[in-house]
């Protein structure tokens, strides 16, 4: 059944895509994806991929030609169906469908397009070699290097909190190729094929017991200039496209999430606090917060010229929220939640386990832009007040 069909109207459309979850989504996920293996994590992943592939849903936000073409406002309805469903999340994809993708569409070659976005559909699985020891939110800082030898660069250096990297086939990779030049003027943007020679993986174990972070080493890792992005030293630039995939339609997927499954099971957590006055509160406030959220990042997701600090705002709020509804039902779950050690791996970061969650909710709020920075960036691009005193 192909639920991506032309014409009919938004509701007509939702109620396919309801019928469509009511069929294919796995009633008994959770339970599988708990404990499971890193072969089966894998292996589901790839199954639900194409499952939503083939009822044209993986990919809504590509162009028509390569498998997308569906409307804002449908994209909208289609991520509040799978959160409302329960619905697993394209997890080992993620950067493949959105950071890879859009790299591609915005700066890739039609060879490179022709290459990758299909093999993507296949299955082919990327991570990000962007942020470096010492190079984190300030990633212009980076310092692997990348020297021309011939018709190839030879890379060599460190990456970081690479998300997913023991299972990706390729790399999306931030090497500098200018040395004299001011720090975001001298870097390139490398396609990187994970297998080729050199490239050395390490899983980095997290306090939830998982390892979905990564180092990545490079040894004289050798890549072809076919494989460059962009023009030399100008990869700063190409950079902001794949940020750039974090906004929008994904934040409001995530905040969805959170509003749908992630709230109804601290409702049902609550239950067992009947009549107890500062819970009920707590609750409250956080049903108007989630409301409030869904909201923005529907606005955001449907405005085709947001604000220079809206991203920012929007991830802000997503991240706090996220982090102050794990942290009330760590609390309010007792003793017994401290004794769960595992979660769905193709959940999001609203499992219902809700230590793990917790703690996992810091992934939001120190990567990708903390909350200092997040802050700055409303004060100063979104308020227009006076810039922070830089360090020299």
């Amino acid at each position: 059944m192909t639920v991506l069909a032309p014409g009919g109207t938004l509701d007509e459309f939702r109620e396919n895509v309801r019928d469509w979850c009511r069929t294919h989504v796995p009633t008994d996920w959770r339970a599988e994806q708990t404990g499971a293996s890193d072969e089966e994590f894998v292996r589901f992943q790839k199954a639900w991929m194409q499952e939503l592939r083939t009822a044209g849903l993986a990919v809504p936000h590509w162009p028509q030609e390569w498998g997308g073409g569906m409307s804002t406002p449908r994209q909208i309805v289609l991520y509040q169906e799978l959160a409302a469903h329960d619905a697993p999340r394209l997890v080992l994809p993620f950067v493949s469908i959105h950071h890879a993708a859009s790299t591609l569409l915005a700066a890739g070659t039609d060879e490179q397009r022709r290459r990758h976005l299909p093999a993507i559909l296949d299955g082919e699985i990327w991570c990000q070699g962007f942020s470096e020891p010492g190079a984190g939110s300030d990633m212009a800082a980076l310092k692997t290097t990348a020297r021309r030898d011939g018709d190839a660069y030879v890379v060599k250096g460190q990456k970081l909190w690479a998300s997913g990297a023991m299972y990706a086939d390729w790399c999306l990779l931030l090497a500098r190729t200018d040395p004299n030049a001011p720090k975001r003027q001298g870097i390139s943007y490398f396609l990187m094929d994970m297998k080729t020679q050199g490239i050395e993986v390490r899983p980095i174990r997290q306090a939830t017991g998982e390892s979905h972070f990564c180092e990545i080493f490079l040894d004289d890792v050798v890549i072809p200039a076919s494989q460059l992005v962009g023009r030399p030293n100008e990869g700063w630039q190409v950079a902001q496209e794949t940020l750039g995939a974090e906004r929008g339609m994904t934040m409001l997927e995530l905040a969805e999430r959170l509003g749908s499954s992630g709230f109804r099971w601290l409702v049902e957590l609550c239950s067992r606090h009947r009549g107890d006055a500062l819970v009920a509160d707590e609750l409250a406030s956080l049903e108007i917060e989630l409301t409030g959220l869904r909201a923005l990042c529907a606005d955001f997701a449907g405005n085709p010229r947001p604000g220079p600090a809206d991203a920012s705002i929007v991830k802000l709020h997503y991240s706090e929220l996220l982090q102050r509804m794990t942290d009330f039902g760590a609390d309010i779950a007792g003793l017994s939640a401290h004794t769960v050690l595992r979660k769905p791996l193709s959940s999001g970061w609203e499992s219902g386990a809700w230590v793990l969650d917790f703690i996992g909710s810091w992934e939001w709020t120190i990567p990708g832009g903390t909350s200092e920075i997040q802050r700055t960036i409303i004060g100063e691009r979104g308020l227009g007040l006076p810039r922070e005193p830089r360090g020299h």
